[in-house]
């Protein structure tokens, strides 16, 4: 991922860039409006440029940024190349419920993705700690915008606890927290005593933990549909209920972007493109000349609707993740508890499988057994995720190409950092005359 981009948040172009504005800003279209499209339109739009989104859905933050475990969370940006975790994959394979689940059906796609995955294992210490620097930046940059811009969004910066039922488990997070720390992430280690005094709401038999006081919470749909609202008032063009069928060059360098059914319909004279695609970029990306390998990993989330007063009572407000069971917890306002986890290497199925569900409300049962369960949301998306856990942040193959994809499940962590470096880079290009540069980021 490149540097350079603007930090300055009241600063709308760089300024040596002021005296040839008509030449420098240009036209950019965005392909997709989840929490990466709608945050890079945004960089863009305060820097001046002229902006269209394109969304297939009726609205923004329709798919993975739609009802996510709800956590902002640097504690949990460890990547998951690592032995161990292969090894519990393929221990978990012929078991259901477990926290990881993978379809073996053949896809070159699916083991593509795999080999690429296993082969980054070499990488893991270095891509945990620059994951941790960026989404520490991440944070500082949502904050300012949610404040700037008067966004609603259930916010609660009450810290994450992470715990641990036995020594063993403690132990291989203890050396987790080490490289989280040389990341510059402020978390230290609690006792069992310690965790109940952190949440009082919480029943179980917890070995240890770690609590990362700065580590927050919030509704994503809800902040991703503000930020578009934004948006538009910054002068960015939405288009939804869009399916791109092709993007072409035309004769003058510049974009095209047909519509799919739609006849001749089409958008041209865009200067660049971003892919914010999500778990399509790929596909987009093809059209451009790129391989991105970025691969669906779906997860599944309950809401817990706190009806009564009990409920709401017994609910925590420090949001929780269980290591163990791989559960992430959020509390969105005074009525509903999300509560999010596992992972199914499965390619692009959206069912919403009993089976999965089951050990949320199982848990959510278990640990806070004064919650009535009556009413469950069910939900699952895909996570696009990248074999190096790292998101895709820079220049395609062809000028005037970039992508901002494959955050996996850090999407609405670092999306605020991977916007401003986007458009900081993009802005950089354009003060300086160049489309883009040659080489992939």
């Amino acid at each position: 991922m490149g540097q350079g981009a603007e930090t300055d948040a009241h600063r709308v172009v760089p300024a040596h860039a002021q005296h040839n504005l008509d030449h420098v800003m240009s036209r950019i279209a965005i392909i997709g409006a989840g929490i990466t499209g709608v945050t890079t339109a945004y960089a863009l739009a305060r820097r001046g440029f002229e902006v269209t989104v394109f969304e297939r859905h009726r609205y923004a933050a329709m798919e993975t940024s739609f009802a996510n475990g709800g956590q902002l969370s640097v504690s949990n940006a460890e990547v998951w190349n690592h032995t161990a975790t292969v090894v519990k994959g393929l221990r978990w394979m012929l078991t259901r419920d477990a926290p990881l689940l993978l379809n073996p059906s053949p896809s070159w796609h699916k083991y593509s993705w795999m080999g690429e995955f296993l082969r980054q294992i070499s990488n893991y210490r270095a891509n945990t700690i620059e994951t941790v620097r960026l989404a520490l930046e991440a944070r500082n940059h949502l904050y300012a915008i949610a404040e700037r811009e008067h966004i609603d969004f259930d916010l609660e910066r009450r810290g994450i606890l992470h715990v641990y039922r036995s020594c063993k488990d403690y132990d291989a997070a203890a050396k987790v927290n080490e490289l989280l720390r040389e990341g510059g992430l402020d978390r230290y280690a609690v006792d069992g005593s310690e965790i109940g005094r952190i949440e009082p709401a919480l029943h179980g038999d917890f070995y240890g933990g770690f609590f990362t006081p700065s580590d927050a919470t919030g509704d994503i749909h809800k902040f991703t549909r503000g930020l578009a609202q934004a948006c538009v008032k910054h002068g960015v063009a939405f288009s939804y209920d869009t399916e791109i069928a092709s993007i072409d060059r035309t004769h003058d360098g510049r974009f095209e972007v047909r519509i799919d059914g739609g006849g001749d319909a089409q958008a041209s004279g865009f200067d660049r493109i971003v892919v914010c695609a999500g778990v399509r970029s790929r596909e987009f990306a093809r059209m451009l000349g790129d391989h991105v390998n970025v691969y669906p990993v779906k997860g599944y989330s309950i809401t817990v609707c706190l009806d009564d007063e009990t409920s709401r009572q017994a609910a925590p407000w420090v949001s929780l993740l269980d290591d163990k069971a791989k559960i992430v917890t959020s509390r969105l306002g005074a009525d509903r508890f999300r509560v999010a986890g596992t992972a199914e290497i499965n390619g692009f199925n959206r069912d919403i499988r009993a089976d999965r569900i089951a050990p949320l409300v199982a848990w959510t049962r278990g640990l806070f057994p004064e919650i009535a369960t009556a009413r469950v949301i069910t939900w699952a998306g895909l996570r696009p995720m990248m074999p190096s856990m790292l998101p895709r942040v820079g220049h395609g193959k062809r000028l005037g190409v970039y992508y901002n994809t494959g955050h996996g499940h850090l999407g609405w962590t670092l999306s605020a950092a991977t916007a401003d470096l986007i458009a900081g880079l993009i802005s950089h290009n354009s003060a300086s005359g160049k489309a883009a540069l040659r080489h992939p980021a």
